[in-house]
Order: structure tokens, then C-alpha cells, then sequence
């Protein structure tokens, strides 16, 4: 999982100074870890926005922002989301044409588990692609979910604490 650091904090689990990630990523979807290594080559076609696994199952990068109060910058997840191959397709047909910001959403399912919120395999999202060189924006369709409610309603600098903190030591 990577991450982009805009601030540090005392860490209330072991009272270290760390840097405060704004944001963390997958760099694959969680499907990929179940391919054995040998095979990665041979069943795997990914780049740092697309993937495709054996042919079949087809996924897109996107971010879920979560508004962080008294901040400009949003807290961002990084994660994947599978799709259908109509939609996969027409994304890509769109990949570089101007005006693909105003695309019909279309659905997708979380191939990321954020660790947060247990397990978020599967949950329904609305994926909105847009303008041409940033990733799609994903929003959580089950409107009851922590993740949800986060991304509607924002969250605070404290939780953003917590989330590094409980990523930093995740058996604490």
C-alpha cells in the first residue's frame, strides 16, 4: 500500500513521531495476490490504471475521496474496483478523448479490502471517470457503510490519525 504524507503526529499506540498519510493505495486488485507468482506473467495484464486477469476479469484504478474537515486537501483512497467488459471497454475507447468527465457513471465492485473498514470486498460503487489524466472517482453505493458515511459526510484530522495509526499497527 503506498502513500502520500502531508503532515506528521504523535502516535497514541506508541507515542513515535510519524509522518500523516492523506492518502494510501493499492497498486493491484486483490485478485492479483491469488494468482501464484509463476503465473503472474502468463494471466496478468496490469498497468497503474488498468488490469485484466485471465482474460476475464476486467478492473479500473479509481479514488474515493473523503472530505477532511478544515482541510482543502480530501483524505483519498486508492483502490480497484471490477467492471463489466462493456464498461471496461467504452473507458478505454474514452481513455484519452476530451469531454469523458461527462460519461454516465456505471457500476463496479471493490477489489480492494481497506483494512478500516474489515472487508470491503465486493462493495457496489458507482465509478465516475474523469478529465483526460486523473483517475475515476468511486462512490460507495451502500449508503449505511462506514466508508459511506465518510465519504458523504467527511471526516476529521483526529481520524485521519486513527486510520494511520490502526494501518501502522494493525495487531495493537
Amino acid at each position: 500500500m503506498a502513500t502520500d504524507v502531508l503532515r506528521g503526529f504523535v502516535c497514541r499506540v506508541c507515542g513515535e513521531r510519524h509522518d500523516l498519510p492523506f492518502s494510501y493505495s493499492f497498486q493491484a486488485p486483490l485478485a492479483v495476490a491469488n494468482v501464484p507468482p509463476a503465473e503472474i506473467e502468463s494471466r496478468v495484464i496490469v498497468t497503474k490504471d488498468q488490469c485484466v486477469l485471465d482474460q476475464r476479469d476486467l478492473f479500473l484504478r479509481g479514488r474515493i475521496l473523503v472530505p477532511v474537515h478544515g482541510s482543502d486537501e480530501p483524505f483519498i483512497w486508492g483502490v480497484w474496483a471490477e467492471v463489466s467488459p462493456k464498461n471496461f471497454l467504452r473507458t478505454q475507447e474514452m481513455w484519452n478523448a476530451p469531454g469523458r468527465e461527462f460519461e454516465p457513471a456505471f457500476p463496479g465492485y471493490l477489489n480492494s479490502i481497506i483494512p478500516v473498514f474489515g472487508n470491503t470486498l465486493n462493495l457496489q460503487v458507482d465509478v465516475q471517470t474523469q478529465i483526460v489524466g486523473r483517475r475515476p472517482h468511486f462512490f460507495v453505493k451502500d449508503a449505511d457503510h462506514p466508508l459511506a458515511r465518510e465519504q458523504r459526510e467527511g471526516i476529521t484530522l483526529e481520524r485521519v490519525e486513527e486510520i494511520a495509526e490502526e494501518l501502522l499497527h494493525p495487531d495493537d
